[in-house]
């Protein structure tokens, strides 16, 4: 599956900070409709994400019914992304 969207970036404090976009509603249905084929375990989803021309792997994790975007220093840095911000995310798993 190979989707793009757009969607705000929000921070999730903890020890240190981690950034986030969640998933559209059509995209989630296509995650929990096919998760049991696509998870390595604890309903984590491997995933490949670009922003812009930059692209990293990581993983879906999934949190009330819909999965979250981890947003990785590699992904933010090059376009200086920011809580708040709006980016176009290219997701494919």
């Amino acid at each position: 599956m190979e989707r793009a969207f757009d969607a705000e970036v929000f921070q999730w404090h903890g020890p240190a900070p981690y950034f986030f976009v969640a998933t559209p509603d059509h995209v989630d249905a296509y995650l929990r409709e096919h998760a049991a084929h696509l998870t390595y375990g604890w309903g984590v989803i491997p995933a490949r994400v670009r922003i812009g021309s930059t692209e990293v792997t990581t993983s879906l994790i999934p949190r009330n019914g819909a999965y979250l975007v981890p947003l990785k220093v590699a992904l933010r840095r090059p376009d200086g992304i920011d809580d708040g911000d709006v980016v176009r995310i290219h997701l494919s798993v």
